[in-house]
Formats: C-alpha cells, structure tokens, sequence
C-alpha cells in the first residue's frame, strides 16, 4: 500500500510540475526578446520585424490558432511600411474570450559610445514573455474562456499598433465577446508591493481586480494603481480597447520611484527578477483556470472616460 501511495504521489507531483511554466523558458524568451541583435525591436527595422516573427513561432509553439487570415502576423502600415502586431488565440468551453497583451517594439539605438542598445528587457519584453507563459501554461488545458493572445507593435510611436489592431474588424468576433483585456506592462522587477504581487492602471474604474483578486492562487495579488497621478491608464495599449468599451486594464509591477532603467540602455536583462516573473506566470495561470463567465464579468462604471 505504502509502494502505491508513493507512486501515486509521485505521478501526481510530475503532472502538477509539467504544468507549470519553468523559468528557463520565461529566461529564453525574455533574454531572446531584449538581446543585443533585437537592437532595441524599433518599429520598421528588420530587428523589430525578426521580434515579431520570434512571437509568431513561439504562439505556434503554444498551439494557438489565428486570429485573422492564415498568419498570426496581422499586418499594418507605418511610414509606407508593412509591419506587424502578432496575434493568437485559444478555444476554450465557451465563446467567452480573455485578452491578454503586451506590446513587443522598443526605442532602439542611440548614438552613444559604448553601451547604446536599449535593450527594453521590461518595457516591455517582460510582458510579451508573461502572454507567451500565459499561452505556454495552457498549452495542453482547456480553459473556460477562450484566451486571444496580442503582441502590439509601435507602443513607443503612440501606441499604433493596439489602435490598428483594435479597428480591424476581422476581429470583431473576438472583440464582441472580449470580457476583459489583461495588458501587461513592465513585470520584469519586483513591485513596491513585495514579490508575486502587481498593480493595476485604472482600478478605480472597474471591479476587475476585486474579482481576480477573490479568485487568486497561490497567493498573487493586485493591487491599486499606486502612480493614479500619473494617469497610467489612459497612457498604456489598454486605452485602444477602453474606447472601445472593452475591459481592459494595464498591470505592472515598476516601482516607478525607483525605475532609472525606464527608457535607458539599463533596461537589460540584468535587472530582471526571473524567480518572481515565472512566479506571476504560474499563479496567473492558476488563477484562470477558477475563472468562467459565471465567476468574471468585470464592469466599469460611471467614472471612466470611454473617449
């Protein structure tokens, strides 16, 4: 008896540890998006465009349909250029979707000797790399929502790309069933809040954090917006959505006091906390598989400006 207990246990342990994400694929990812040959992923050079390309494979890799046509590369012009947001989604057991998004373009190069790479290892490789977990912990479920995936483009140009993507209607069926949008922003460091916490842009304007909060795993939690001075909210990809009148909030764990990496050739991969962002991963992800249309539907209310 005592011979299959431990058998079972250990398989159980097994199958509980396959399904999390391993912090050597979060560090890949991450260390692949904000490498020096990425060159800072500026929109319209052919780096930002190989950015792009690395996220497509990596959502084929996830088992993610597409979203549109027969690409997960959705296409929109830039200066006479054709570059591209990134998209993918998941069925889940209802028609109800989840968004989860992160914007992959950086600023570049500088003309300074020396280091003159910014790398943009938070801002924001580390939330493409927390949509990429989200994709990767649910490569073999079937959650209750459905999950469309988004990797915005030209963010640092005026977030251009969550508008282009955001007014394509070949996406609507998606958006006309989107109950909340996740956009995350920055999560590569550990937030003023400690560990395996994150804050939210706008909470003042929802119930979405009330509601993830009461069904949050292992110990995750988010927190308000700590910088509302700052008007985060109406300055992140999330906005795209807001005019839309969709849910959808940024997250973060910057603590923007302390933040000298922030548009600097220092946002490398030095600075971040790996343990702590495939921490967020798993425990988000344990936190959506509780969540269903009949437990989440997150509402704004008369506060909000839709325009």
């Amino acid at each position: 008896m005592k011979k299959i207990a431990y058998l079972t246990f250990s398989l159980f342990s097994v199958i509980t540890f396959a399904q999390e994400v391993q912090t050597s694929t979060v560090t890949t990812v991450l260390s692949t998006l904000a490498s020096d040959e990425m060159k800072g992923r500026e929109i319209g050079t052919p780096e930002n465009d190989n950015a792009a390309n690395y996220i497509a494979k990596l959502f084929k890799e996830n088992n993610l349909e597409y979203c549109t046509g027969n690409s997960y590369l959705v296409p929109f012009q830039y200066k006479g250029k054709t570059v591209y947001n990134v998209c993918g989604i998941k069925k889940g057991k209802t028609d109800k979707y989840l968004g989860f998004s992160g914007h992959f373009d950086h600023i570049g190069t500088s003309k300074k000797s020396g280091d003159n790479i910014y790398n943009g290892a938070d801002d924001d490789a580390s939330g493409i790399t927390t949509l990429v977990g989200i994709a990767d912990y649910f490569k073999n479920k079937t959650p209750e929502f459905s999950m469309a995936f988004i990797a915005f483009n030209g963010e640092e140009k005026g977030m251009l790309g969550s508008r282009a993507i955001s007014k394509d209607t070949n996406l609507d069926p998606i958006y006309n069933n989107l109950s909340a949008l996740f956009n995350f922003e920055m999560v590569a460091t550990e937030s003023q809040f400690g560990k395996n916490a994150l804050f939210m842009t706008g909470d003042e304007f929802s119930d979405l954090d009330e509601l993830f909060n009461q069904n949050a795993a292992g110990g995750l939690k988010i927190y308000p917006d700590p910088y509302a001075s700052q008007q985060l909210f109406y300055r992140s990809d999330n906005v795209s959505f807001v005019k839309k009148k969709i849910i959808a909030h940024s997250f973060s764990t910057v603590d923007m006091t302390k933040a000298t990496h922030y548009h600097n050739e220092s946002d490398d991969v030095s600075i971040v906390d790996f343990n702590n962002l495939t921490q967020i991963i798993n425990n988000l992800g344990k936190t959506l598989e509780k969540l269903s249309p009949k437990n989440f539907t997150p509402k704004y209310n008369d506060k909000v400006k839709f325009n």
